[in-house]
Order: C-alpha cells, then structure tokens, then sequence
C-alpha cells in the first residue's frame, strides 16, 4: 500500500491510528463473552417462538412444501 492508500484508510476510520514509539498488535481474539451471549439468545428466541407457534410453522412449511411438489 501507498502512503496515500494508507492516510485515507486511517483518516476514514477503516485503520487505527498508529501509537508513537510502539507498533500496534491486534488483538484478534475478539468478544468471545459477547458471542456467547448473541449466541444464548438467538437459541433461546429461537425455542420460545418454536413452543409459542409450533403449529403454525409447521402448516407454513408444510403449504410451502406441497406448493414446490
């Protein structure tokens, strides 16, 4: 990359800005707790929509199925 290729990216927000004296190390680890918790959810919604409209999903797919047939 260009020196102007990198001033642009780091003056729209898409790089950080570089801390004098030190290299900066990423840390790619990312939001490991925040993941979880995304992921506990989205299984948790995922079981109350299915015992709240269990029965209604299951004529939507099955109209949906005989519709492809």
């Amino acid at each position: 990359m260009t020196h102007l290729q990198l001033l642009v990216l780091t003056l729209t927000g898409a790089l950080p800005l570089p801390s004098r004296g030190a290299r900066t190390q990423r840390d790619d680890r990312g939001d490991v707790p925040g993941w979880v918790l995304v992921t506990v959810m989205t299984a948790g919604l995922v079981a109350a929509l299915t015992t709240v409209a269990q029965d209604e999903l299951a004529s939507l797919l099955r109209r949906a199925l005989n519709q492809v047939q």
